[in-house]
């Protein structure tokens, strides 16, 4: 059985006056999960040019599982990160053509 990895596009809108602060939390979190999770295979936040208050996120999983455990560590990881955004999520699962 071929498993194909797990792409996962997100935007978060941080508000407004936090960015250096959440870039400086992105900058502690990110290692740490690279570290704790294998299955994560790429976890990359971006700033985008124009949009001074948006982070996309581009990670990729070997699996579903490891989707899985991410979404259950998300809230421990990203507890010094959530506050400084606003409520909500742009999140697309996205599959890669092989």
């Amino acid at each position: 059985m071929i498993v194909i990895p797990i792409t996962l596009i997100a935007t978060v809108r941080v508000k407004n006056g936090n960015m250096e602060k959440a870039i400086e939390a992105l900058k502690e979190v990110v290692p740490k999960i690279k570290e704790s999770e294998s299955g994560c295979l790429q976890y990359i936040p971006h700033t985008i040019k124009g949009e001074e208050n948006s982070i996309i996120f581009y990670e990729v999983y070997a699996d579903s599982d490891a989707l899985k455990l991410h979404n259950k560590n998300l809230g421990k990881n990203m507890a010094k990160l959530g506050p400084l955004l606003e409520p909500g999520m742009d999140a697309k699962i996205c599959h890669e053509i092989v």
